[in-house]
């Protein structure tokens, strides 16, 4: 008896594909996804930073510190940019400052004037041997917390591997002057090593690739004095992230509400109740269209309270950013309707509906950056987030939310989601036909 219990049960999952995904394949699938992203964590790999970099100071440290940067396996360093008239220009300190609000890059580096006068003052406030100097400013992006860290890191070493004679003809400035003055001796000694260790700079990135550049900011603190400066909480230290989880977590059960909202047409078709209405005038068009707009109201009505309730009890900064939130909104819940409507019409029942919408959507929030920041990903899955209902909203919202960006800059998530809008509902409706010719 129990052997045949068994061979019915196994009957039943062989046929049931949904299950079958449930049992190995969203597994894996969340294995892997998580593995590429946290695998390495505790390993020598590092992924590349891309920063954008700014020399005020032009003087010879700058330069060759700024050209060592750019050498730097672990680093991709933009230095220029096309300007209006198509010929290439130095990145600014205020264009570094608009990439990084604008998300083009994590980190900005502002080489300051005065720079060269404070390689190697070994912590003494910023101050050289003169007792001038000024910190290098990394423009951060607070979104992205580990950037800065490697970078700081990043420019220790880098001053210590392409500036050693300047560090050491500090260090013996500052000996020579608060130690007692160094001997004739000791001085002609000084003068006939430093050229030599000039030469020795490393010239060219040493083999290893990103791997070595394992070095921390706290390993050598005092070779350059680095500052770090919040750029996009600036005037507002209060402003938190607490928009990223708002919209990522709204973002993946809206479209879990729309997916079980949607299965009402499944009730329909099993009801007779579909059967009876597209024998009146009012047709599957109208029929699809009319809960497609059901559900944009209802997936806005969601949004709307996760976003009041972030205000409310977490701070969120919703009514400066209204705007803003009204359109991603729009556009959002639009295409999760689509998006609940398409799947329940490839659907039979409402529990392969069920099953099926808990694997894509779980599997399009993990890539789309609803359940860790997509900042933590490599390039090749930040590429694949945007095939992704979850990466393009997500992307809207933190342009409003975080980098407070004008209307006219969500154009692109606007198009991308309402393009979505439209052809999820254009593939839900020639599904449909199915029930048409029933």
């Amino acid at each position: 008896m129990i052997t045949t219990i068994l061979r019915i049960a196994w009957i039943n999952f062989t046929r049931d594909r949904v299950a079958q995904l449930m049992s190995f394949v969203l597994p894996v699938v969340f294995f892997s996804i998580f593995a590429s992203v946290f695998g390495n964590q505790g390993g020598n790999a590092m992924p590349k930073v891309t920063i954008a970099l700014a020399d005020e100071d032009g003087s010879a440290a700058s330069i060759r510190l700024a050209d060592a940067l750019s050498r730097e396996p672990s680093l991709t360093v933009r230095r220029t940019e096309k300007r209006e008239g198509g010929a290439p220009g130095p990145i600014d300190r205020e264009r570094a400052r608009a990439l990084v609000r604008e998300g083009s890059v994590p980190v900005a580096v502002v080489l300051p004037r005065g720079l060269g006068e404070s390689i190697g003052s070994f912590g003494q406030a910023g101050k050289g041997v003169d007792g001038k100097g000024t910190a290098i400013e990394l423009l951060a992006d607070p979104s992205d917390p580990i950037a800065p860290q490697v970078v700081m890191g990043l420019i220790q070493k880098v001053v210590m591997t392409s500036l050693p004679d300047l560090v050491a003809e500090r260090g013996i400035a500052m000996f020579d002057r608060y130690g007692g003055g160094l001997t004739p001796e000791q001085r002609k000694a000084v003068d006939g090593w430093l050229p030599q260790l000039k030469k020795r700079a490393e010239p060219a990135p040493r083999p290893g690739g990103a791997g070595s550049a394992g070095i921390s900011s706290s390993s050598m603190p005092g070779l350059v004095p680095v500052e770090v400066v919040d750029v996009i909480r600036a005037g507002n230290p209060k402003k938190g992230i607490v928009a990223f989880y708002a919209a990522g977590i709204g973002v993946m059960f809206l479209l879990f509400t729309a997916a079980a909202a949607g299965g009402a047409l499944i009730e329909e078709v099993e009801s007779g109740t579909l059967e009876r209405l597209l024998s009146t005038r009012l047709g599957m068009g109208r029929l699809l269209l009319g809960k497609w707009l059901y559900l944009t109201l209802l997936g806005s009505a969601q949004l709307l309270v996760m976003f009041v309730f972030g205000a409310i009890a977490f701070g969120l900064e919703l009514v400066p950013h209204l705007a803003g939130f009204a359109v991603m909104t729009a556009v959002t819940a639009s295409a999760s309707a689509g998006f609940g409507l398409l799947l329940a019409a490839l659907c039979r029942s409402r529990a392969q509906l069920s099953g099926l919408s808990t694997v894509v959507i779980l599997v399009m929030s993990a890539l789309g950056g609803s359940m860790f920041p997509r900042f933590l990903m490599s390039p090749t899955m930040k590429r694949l987030g945007l095939f992704t209902f979850n990466g393009w909203a997500l992307d809207g919202y933190v342009k409003v939310f975080w980098r407070d960006a004008p209307l006219l800059q969500l154009w692109p998530q606007v198009l991308v989601l309402a393009a979505l809008a439209a052809a999820f509902l254009t593939a839900a409706r020639l599904a449909a036909r199915r029930w048409e010719s029933a």
